[in-house]
C-alpha cells in the first residue's frame, strides 16, 4: 500500500498504539488516534508520539464523519476484533490490520521467522533471535517479546532477519503477513474470554500459515494432536518435532533418542538422522524447554544456520526472566519465578521442572480457565498451595474437587512470599507459576514476577 495522503485509524493509545501512529506517519500517512476509554487525557496521548506530527485524537467516541474518512484502520492487540465498531469497518471495505501485518507491509525484510502458541513463545523466540544473531549479521527479536514489530519496521533491509513471537491477538488482523519459516508449538485452551470457542482459538493460530506457500516452512508439535492433524493438509512442508517418540516414519523432523553417551536432541534431513545437542549440555530445565529448543532448532536449520553454530548457541543460551526462573536460595529453599505461567497448561510444565517437595503460589485474573489438570499435575510434589487473586475461590475448589486440600490463602504476593518462607523446609522449592493472567493486582505478568523476586530477597 501507498501509505502517502492516507488517512489512517490508529485504534488504541497505548505503546502499541502510538508506536504505530508514529509509522504511520513517518510513511506519509495522516494519523487518527482513537481509544475507547473516555478516561483517557488527550495530553497523555501526545507526550508518547514521536517524529513531530500532530495526529487527530478522539477519546470515547469515534465521529461517523471521521469513520467516513478512513482508508485503513490499524488495532490494537487489545482491541477484540468483535466490537461494533470494527465489524463496521470490516462492512464498509475499510481494511482491519494489527501492527504485526502494518510492521510487514513497511519493512524491507520478508525474511521472516514467526512463532506462535498457547505456551513456550518467548523462550523459543528468544532462542531462535540468538542463534540467528549469532550467525546472520542483521537480525530482529519483536512482537510479544517486548520489541514491538512497528518501532523497527524502517531499520530493516532486505537481508534482515526477522524473529517475531506472534499472538493469537495478533493474528486476528494480519492480510499478506507470509514467515518463510513458521511455528505452531501446542495449542491448550486460552483467551476463551477474548475468542469465545476453543474452534475460533485454534482457527487463529493456525493461520499463521495462511500466506505460506510450498516453499515456506511450518514446524508443528506432533504431540499436540490438533497440530497432528492440521500439519497433514497445509501448503508450507511441514517440520514436526516430539518429546515422545523418534518420528520414525517421517523423512523429517526432531526428537529424542538416546545414545551410548547419554540422551540427545536430534535432526532427521530426508531420512537421514544426526545428533543436534546433547540433553544434558543445555542450561533450560524440563520437557517442555526441550520441546522450545527443538522448535527452535527446526527454524534455524531451515532458515540456513549451520548444526555446528546452532549447537554452540544453544549450549550458551539460558532461560529467560520469569519462566522457571532460579531467584535464588533462602535458608535451604530455592525461590523459583514462573510469572510467565499465565495459564494452566503453562503452569503444568512448572510443576513438572520442579524435582523436589514445592510450596506453589498461584492465582491472578480469571480467563474463563478449568484447573482440574493443572491440579492433578501436581502428582504428589506440592506440599502446599498458597492462593491469591480473583481466581483463588474459584482455583481453592477447583483443587478440593480433585482431593488437594493443603489450600492457604494470602492477601497478595508479598503475603504469599512470606508464607512460602514459614512453610517450606530445606531442600524443598517455592514456586510462582500463577495459572492466571496479572491484570487487576499488576500491570503485566512482568511486574508480578520482578516484585516476587523482591520479596524473596528481602527475606
Amino acid at each position: 500500500m501507498n501509505f502517502s495522503g492516507k488517512k489512517a485509524l490508529v485504534f488504541g493509545s497505548g505503546i502499541s498504539g502510538v508506536g504505530a501512529a508514529d509509522l504511520l506517519a513517518a510513511m506519509g500517512a495522516s494519523p487518527v488516534i482513537f481509544d475507547g476509554n473516555a478516561a483517557v487525557q488527550k495530553e497523555d496521548v501526545l507526550h508518547k508520539i514521536k517524529g513531530g506530527y500532530i495526529p487527530e485524537i478522539y477519546i470515547g467516541q469515534l465521529p461517523r464523519e471521521v469513520e467516513d474518512r478512513l482508508d485503513l484502520a490499524v488495532l490494537s492487540p487489545g482491541v477484540p476484533t468483535d466490537l461494533p465498531l470494527v465489524k463496521d469497518f470490516y462492512d464498509r471495505g475499510i481494511p482491519v490490520w494489527g501492527e504485526v501485518e502494518l510492521a510487514y507491509q513497511v519493512s524491507a525484510s520478508r525474511r521472516v521467522l514467526a512463532i506462535t502458541g498457547t505456551n513456550g513463545k518467548t523462550t523459543t523466540t528468544a532462542l531462535l533471535g540468538k542463534i540467528m544473531a549469532d550467525y546472520e549479521d542483521s537480525v530482529f527479536v519483536v512482537g510479544n517479546i517486548g520489541t514491538p514489530y512497528t518501532s523497527v519496521a524502517l531499520s530493516m533491509e532486505e537481508e534482515s532477519v526477522t524473529v517475531a513471537e506472534i499472538s493469537s491477538f495478533q493474528l486476528e488482523t494480519i492480510d499478506a503477513f507470509a514467515p518463510k519459516v513458521s511455528a505452531i508449538l501446542n495449542i491448550t485452551e486460552d483467551h476463551l474470554n477474548r475468542h469465545h470457542t476453543m474452534e475460533e482459538y485454534i482457527r487463529v493460530k493456525e493461520s499463521i500459515t495462511s500466506n505460506q506457500t510450498a516453499q515456506d516452512i511450518c514446524v508443528l508439535n506432533y504431540e499436540d494432536p490438533e497440530l497432528r492433524r492440521f500439519g497433514e493438509n497445509i501448503t508450507p512442508r511441514c517440520i514436526y518435532f516430539s518429546s515422545k517418540r523418534e518420528l520414525s516414519d517421517l523423512s523429517w523432523g526432531v526428537y529424542l533418542k538416546e545414545l551410548m553417551d547419554g540422551r540427545w536432541i536430534m535432526w532427521k534431513e530426508d531420512g537421514q538422522e544426526a545428533p543436534a545437542v546433547r540433553l544434558d549440555q543445555l542450561q533450560l530445565l524440563g520437557q517442555h524447554n526441550h520441546e522450545n529448543v527443538m522448535a527452535a532448532i527446526a527454524m534455524a536449520y531451515s532458515a540456513g544456520v549451520p548444526m555446528d553454530s546452532i549447537r554452540q548457541s544453544v549450549c550458551a543460551f539460558q532461560a529467560v526472566p520469569h519462566r522457571i526462573e532460579c531467584v535464588g536460595e533462602k535458608d535451604g529453599v530455592v525461590y523459583y519465578n514462573d510469572s510467565k505461567a499465565t495459564n494452566p497448561d503453562a503452569a503444568i510444565k512448572g510443576i513438572q521442572a520442579m524435582d523436589r517437595p514445592t510450596i506453589l503460589i498461584a492465582g491472578g485474573y480469571d480467563k474463563e480457565a478449568e484447573y482440574g489438570e493443572w491440579i492433578r499435575s501436581f502428582d504428589g510434589k506440592v506440599r502446599y498451595l498458597v492462593l491469591i487473586g480473583q481466581t483463588r475461590e474459584k482455583i481453592a475448589q477447583a483443587a478440593r474437587e480433585e482431593g488437594f486440600t493443603d489450600i492457604l490463602m494470602a492477601k497478595n504476593l508479598e503475603e504469599a512470599v512470606a508464607i512460602c518462607a514459614g512453610k517450606a523446609r530445606p531442600g524443598e522449592a517455592a514456586l510462582l507459576s500463577p495459572a492466571c493472567a496479572s491484570w487487576g493486582q499488576f500491570e503485566n505478568y512482568e511486574q508480578r514476577g520482578d516484585m516476587f523476586k523482591e520479596y524473596v530477597h528481602k527475606l
